[in-house]
């Protein structure tokens, strides 16, 4: 058997592997369920909360002590836990400034 004969019977014999192997993948198809649909992680994942800076509250806190409400921001202040606003916690900055900016 000459090098051109072997090499045409390796191309004949990877196209019948290559029929076969796309016929067992078209059976497998068939045979199996559907897939559920991926769900888009995007869609399910909440969007991060803004942080909200001391400066923030401040510029905010100014504005209404400013506009007349500063006795109404003392309380706000002492509501949650300082007499300053240097010693209220970051954690209530959102409650403090959503306070502030309701007072009309």
């Amino acid at each position: 058997m000459s090098k051109s004969e072997i090499l045409l019977d390796i191309v004949t014999s990877l196209r019948s592997l290559a029929t076969s192997i796309e016929a067992s993948a078209a059976t497998m198809l068939m045979d199996a369920e559907p897939e559920a649909p991926v769900p888009d992680v995007k869609d399910e994942a909440p969007a991060p909360a803004k942080v909200i800076t001391l400066e923030e509250v401040r510029s905010v806190l100014a504005e209404k002590s400013m506009a007349g409400f500063t006795d109404a921001i003392r309380g706000l202040l002492e509501k949650h836990g300082a007499p300053k606003l240097s010693g209220i916690d970051p954690a209530n900055y959102a409650a403090l400034l959503a306070g502030a900016e309701a007072l009309h």
